[in-house]
This record gives structure tokens, sequence and C-alpha cells, in this order.
């Protein structure tokens, strides 16, 4: 699943290629919105919390309305020129948006809903702060007292609650964890300064905004710690990375760790 700076991304792309532009024709290809035309509306911008993208529009009556996707695993969105070929199947396309300046289609995007605008906080007010919002003092403190609140609780399952802090995922997870010497499959409590923790991963993904892709070590030949490595030698100490998983029932993932330098007690 594509993690928040890479949501990110793909607001900034559908902003270069929609932002202050109306819509010539539209085209939401599920279910619930087949009948739907935006043709008309003029895009504002596409905002983002985590892992969410949020396309606000203004209908021709003036209506605000948000377009609210999520790629989830395999979801995607693609820009192009106005009538270009697509880089993916039309079955597969499961939102058009035109415009004289540009096409955008998302593929298999794994949630699509069309909500007025001022409702926004129905579907993303559950959610943690965001890493790469705009993260002021009361956002840290909140996402502090989210993560703490439940001191038990595995370290890499709470990182990976969107409800406790939005943004992570499996990625920076493993890699966060190594850079700090946490064990992701260890206790919330082995993070002795959390607000120091979830501001490197902040600077962590807007480093990854910036350079477009995870380059934790500062080796491009090799790029991350631990992430997917293992079975291999750890880049720092030689011990064999191990692989585990993390996450509550159904919503599992893989993780990744060094046993010598994340010790998990």
């Amino acid at each position: 699943m594509p993690e928040g700076d890479a949501v990110r991304r793909t607001a900034d792309r559908l902003d270069r290629a929609l932002a202050g532009q109306v819509l010539t024709g539209s085209d939401l290809r599920v279910p619930q919105l087949a009948t739907t035309d935006l043709t008309g509306a003029t895009v504002e911008r596409t905002a983002t919390h985590g892992k969410h993208l949020l396309t606000r529009l203004v209908m021709p009556d003036g209506t605000p309305l948000t377009l609210h996707t999520h790629l989830k695993m395999e979801g995607s969105w693609r820009v192009v020129s106005p009538g270009a070929r697509w880089p993916g199947p039309a079955h597969d396309a499961r939102v058009v948006l035109r415009s004289a300046r540009a096409d955008a289609i998302g593929f298999l995007l794994g949630l699509v809903e069309l909500l007025p605008t001022a409702e926004e906080d129905s579907i993303v007010g559950h959610l943690g702060p965001d890493l790469l919002g705009e993260w002021t003092d009361a956002d840290r403190d909140e996402a502090v007292a989210r993560l703490v609140a439940r001191p038990e609780r595995v370290l890499g399952e709470a990182l990976l609650d969107q409800t406790v802090v939005a943004g992570i995922g499996t990625i920076w997870l493993a890699e966060s964890c190594f850079v700090h010497g946490v064990c992701p499959i260890g206790p919330v409590t082995a993070l002795r300064d959390p607000a120091r923790f979830l501001g490197r991963v902040r600077q962590m993904l807007q480093a990854a905004m910036r350079t477009g892709r995870p380059v934790t070590t500062g080796d491009r030949r090799n790029p991350v710690w631990v992430y997917r490595r293992q079975r291999r030698p750890c880049l720092r100490c030689g011990t064999t990375i191990q692989a585990g998983i993390v996450g509550e029932a159904g919503r599992e993932r893989t993780t990744y760790w060094c046993p010598r330098c994340q010790p998990a007690t």
C-alpha cells in the first residue's frame, strides 16, 4: 500500500494537472456514482490526510464537493495529455477527470466517493495527526498522546494504526524503528522519546518527498536499512535481518528488523 509520501506526491501530480482547471468531462465508474457528471466543476486542489486523497471541486452552481479516493493496495492516479493513450487498461479505470490541460485517470482505486466538502471530517476526522500536514505543537502532542495511550501495545501495530498518526506504512515503520534502535515487535514503552521519534519520521517522509523514493541509508545502491532485507546481513553490524508480522487481525503487515541493532527487550 502506498505510504504518506507517495500519496502526497500523487496529490501534487493531480494539482499540477488539474488545479484551477474547469472539468470538460468526467466518468465515475463506480456503481453509486455512475450517473454523476462533474462537467463544468472547477478543481481547487487535491489535499491529503495520511493515505486519503481529497480532490476539492466547486460545481457550476457554487456547491463545494470533495471527491474522496483511496489507493488501497493496487490503486494509482495517472495523468496524460488530453486525448492521449492511457497508461493502463480501460477496464481498470474507476475515475476519469478531463480538462483542457490534462486527463487524470484513477486506476483500481480502492475507494471512490463524493461528498460535500464541509463533511470531510466525517471520513478523516477519526484519523490521527498527519505527518505531512502542518504538524503544529498541538499535532505533535496529540500524536504522542494517542501513541502512548496503550503502552503495552506492539509498537509496530500502533505506528501502522492511522488513528494514532497518519502517514506511516511498512517502509517507514521498519526504517524509522531501525534508525532509533527499537524493535517493531516490542512494546510502545520501548520508545523512550515518542515526540523525537515522530519528528524524525516526519523528516524521513519529507526527504522522500524531495527525492521521490526512500533512501534512509544515504546510499542509493543500498537505499534502505532493513525493509525487505530479511535473511540478508545488516548493513551496520552484519547480523541477519529478520521479518515478522505485526498488526491487528485482518490488517497484518510484514515488518523487518536487525536483532542486534534493535533488541526486542
